[in-house]
């Protein structure tokens, strides 16, 4: 059995997460529940697949094999029920890494990109960077959820959209998208040869009774006109590793994204990174349905905490650790809010602004963590409120 309730002591490993609380967060005695990795050890299978490489002593360049191909197939076919092909996939160093390389493989410069708001912040990066031009397809919270309106993505669609950033499930409002409402975005992109660059990072973190459907899954028409971008690393926690791979049925889109690959040099993955895939994908089934557990756990204990105040509200997750809280009836502006948080709370959570101007009056927290952690944190977060009344 996998160990979650051991609290690690992660600073000084050059962890992101940890070592830069002071400079974010102005204090070492702020908990850190941001950068959406977890503070759970690794599948056991994975550090001795990592631990058995090590003591090789010889770290030469690596290549992909049929395993590796293979294990991949099989996850994404007992996880998703997606049966894809080995020359459908092309393996790269990060799902943010494929996005950037396809948007300048499939757009050009002014093209139009559409993402649905509020959203992860580097997909601003991929219009931007790029001089593309971005549109929105801001998220509608109604009764606790969000929604899209799809009225409006037509709208959006009709003014000549090049491609269309999915992410599914969404970060950070916790959608997972149901097979109705991925039908009915496929169906406007075919209508309005739209490019779907799906991100599905977070595609084996799903909360009961949700499912996870890969929109390229819902048929060949839609399957051509879809980069679908996958990883262990969320779901296994090794984002340090930088490993994951593109899905592309288009034999075209393929071999153009795979030269545009080359172009920029990326033709080589970390050894290691290979190794943890297969490992973790082979191996890691049972550690990850005990994770699920754990996380159910956790985001109970956030909405059980919040249940009887009306200052913060949870945005129940369908999927992801990654949880929108809804912090509007504090009444505090966005610097506000952020200076109770990480001041008065001690509480390091991510800024909502930061996932779009829908952001105003939320903060995402990362749950990731063993139930100890957790709970110190949002006796800190309830304390600070009560000290505010």
């Amino acid at each position: 059995m996998a160990t979650f309730d051991k609290v690690l002591n992660r600073r000084n490993t050059k962890s992101a997460k940890w070592d830069l609380v002071k400079k974010l967060y102005g204090s070492d005695d702020v908990i850190p529940m941001w950068v959406a990795d977890m503070d759970f050890p690794v599948p056991s299978a994975v550090t001795e697949a990592l631990s058995e490489r090590v003591s090789h002593q010889v770290y030469g360049y690596t290549l992909t094999d049929s395993n590796v191909d293979e294990a991949i197939l099989h996850w994404v076919q007992s996880r998703h029920q997606w049966n894809i092909k080995k020359d459908w996939l092309l393996y790269s160093p990060g799902v943010i890494t494929t996005l950037h390389i396809a948007v300048q493989a499939f757009t050009d410069h002014g093209d139009s990109l559409l993402i649905q708001t509020p959203v992860y912040p580097p997909f601003y990066d991929l219009v931007n960077l790029h001089d593309r031009t971005l549109l929105t397809n801001p998220l509608e919270l109604k009764d606790g959820k969000y929604e899209i309106n799809f009225e409006h993505l037509e709208t959006q669609f009709k003014k000549g959209v090049k491609a269309f950033i999915l992410s599914n499930p969404h970060n950070p409002v916790g959608r997972v998208w149901t097979k109705e409402e991925l039908t009915r975005i496929a169906e406007l992109c075919i209508q309005y040869d739209v490019l779907i660059l799906s991100d599905e990072i977070h595609a084996d973190l799903i909360h009961r009774p949700n499912t996870h459907i890969p929109i390229a899954s819902l048929g060949e028409e839609v399957a051509h006109r879809t980069v679908t971008c996958m990883s262990p690393t969320k779901t296994f926690n090794m984002a340090g590793l930088r490993i994951s791979f593109a899905v592309i049925s288009d034999k075209e889109k393929k071999l153009l994204l795979k030269k545009h690959f080359k172009k920029q040099g990326l033709g080589i993955l970390n050894t290691m990174g290979i190794l943890a895939l297969e490992a973790a994908y082979q191996h890691g089934k049972p550690w990850l349905e005990e994770l699920l557990d754990v996380l159910e756990t956790n985001i109970y204990l956030v909405k059980e905490a919040f249940s009887s105040r009306k200052e913060i509200t949870l945005i129940e997750p369908e999927g992801t650790y990654l949880l929108w809280l809804d912090c509007r009836a504090m009444g505090l502006d966005q610097k506000e809010l952020k200076q109770f948080m990480q001041e008065e709370a001690k509480v390091g959570l991510n800024d909502g602004v930061t996932f779009g101007d829908e952001g105003e009056g939320f903060m995402r927290i990362n749950v990731a963590c063993p139930t100890e952690t957790l709970q110190i944190g949002l006796k800190r977060i309830v304390d600070a409120l009560d000290k505010k009344l």
